[in-house]
């Protein structure tokens, strides 16, 4: 049977990359009706104003806490019990999780969960030895999320790995990089600058690294991202000018502006702000770790995440390298070109008519 029109239910926060990611797929499907059911934090202004954009999203927001947030396991139960409300009331065709404890849903509908990072990998990354006792309930419900989900989707082979690592997920899960409008993109005339962008109270994303050596360069490091913890506390730097949470469009204006772009990240399951950087033609400087390796090999220079002394020189010689930034800046925008959003929505939608039955023609953006 052929249907007009699939409408899924899409969970999503606002606190971090999932954002950009949600609303970029649900540009992308036009032909695809969307509920998006916040959790966390509530959307701030702007991010509500983008939601009027699409014409095919419907906002739907609550009050629970996310999983990995203090408290959040209390939130699992009465959230699962709204969403199964939300699908009743939308008529859903199909569940799409940006998670994991979601996932296990009493709601007949088939249910994709999209993994974008976990706690316990993240711990292993940022401290080195397994998170402790009393992250086990926490473990508990992403591994009972894992198997329950219809569909399991990885933006990376390494966060495949991860999730055998840490939940003992066997299961094959499918690899749907993560994409971008490339068109939006574009190199202009570059000013001497290192640009960095992320949650600068994140210590996975390891910006204090560029923070404690940016004295030393001959070059600002300028970061753009929250400073402020959703639960509690702000992080403060010292010596790199920040710049804020950036809209958008004050966001591309900086990478198409900035002649390197540096992520010292120690966990990173994918990286949307450094394929933003690379098809904006900035030279790519990236912490060593699997993930990036494994979007970014022979296209960007790699680096240990905990060695500041490196990062310094390794810097310092790109910014006297003129013809090296320019090749790093050309290879990378090159690289670039594999990670469109319409691949990337072409395969979600041929996921949700393969789960669903549906059959409807996909007219991605």
């Amino acid at each position: 049977m052929t249907r007009s029109r699939l409408t899924v239910l899409m969970t999503a926060d606002a606190v971090g990359g999932v954002w950009s990611y949600a609303l970029g797929l649900c540009a992308a499907l036009p032909q695809v009706r969307f509920v998006l059911a916040t959790l966390g934090p509530r959307p701030q202004p702007a991010q509500r104003a983008a939601i009027a954009r699409p014409g095919n999203l419907l906002l739907e927001e609550s009050d629970f806490r996310l999983e990995w947030m203090a408290g959040g396991q209390a939130d699992i139960a009465p959230s699962r019990r709204w969403l199964e409300e939300l699908a009743r009331r939308h008529a859903v065709d199909l569940v799409h999780v940006n998670g994991y404890a979601q996932a296990g849903l009493e709601s007949g509908r088939p249910v994709v969960a999209v993994a974008h990072s976990d706690v316990l990998s993240w711990w292993l990354a940022v401290h080195g030895t397994t998170a402790p006792t009393e992250w086990c309930d926490y473990r508990r419900q992403v591994a009972c999320g894992l198997h329950a989900a219809d569909r399991v989707v990885v933006p990376t082979d390494a966060v495949q790995h991860d999730l055998q690592r840490q939940y003992g997920f066997t299961p094959h899960a499918r690899v749907i990089a993560n994409g971008i409008d490339i068109g939006r993109y574009a190199p202009g005339p570059k000013r001497p600058v290192i640009l960095a962008a992320g949650r600068i109270w994140d210590a996975a994303k390891n910006l204090h690294l560029l923070d404690d050596i940016a004295p030393g360069l001959d070059w600002p490091i300028e970061i753009a991202g929250d400073a402020a913890h959703p639960e509690a506390g702000v992080a403060r730097l010292h010596h790199a000018r920040p710049l804020g949470r950036l809209d958008p469009e004050a966001m591309r204006r900086h990478l198409g502006a900035a002649a390197i772009f540096a992520a010292p990240a120690r966990y990173e399951p994918f990286g949307l702000s450094i394929l933003e950087a690379a098809a904006s033609g900035c030279a790519l400087m990236l912490g060593d770790i699997a993930s990036l390796r494994e979007n970014w090999d022979g296209a960007a220079i790699f680096l240990p995440t905990d060695d500041r002394a490196q990062w310094h020189r390794a810097l310092s010689r790109l910014i006297d390298d003129r013809g090296e930034r320019a090749r790093l800046a050309a290879v990378a925008r090159a690289r670039a070109e594999r990670f469109t959003l319409s691949v990337t929505a072409r395969c979600y939608h041929a996921l949700y008519q393969d789960l669903t039955g549906a059959s409807v023609e996909p007219r991605v953006a």
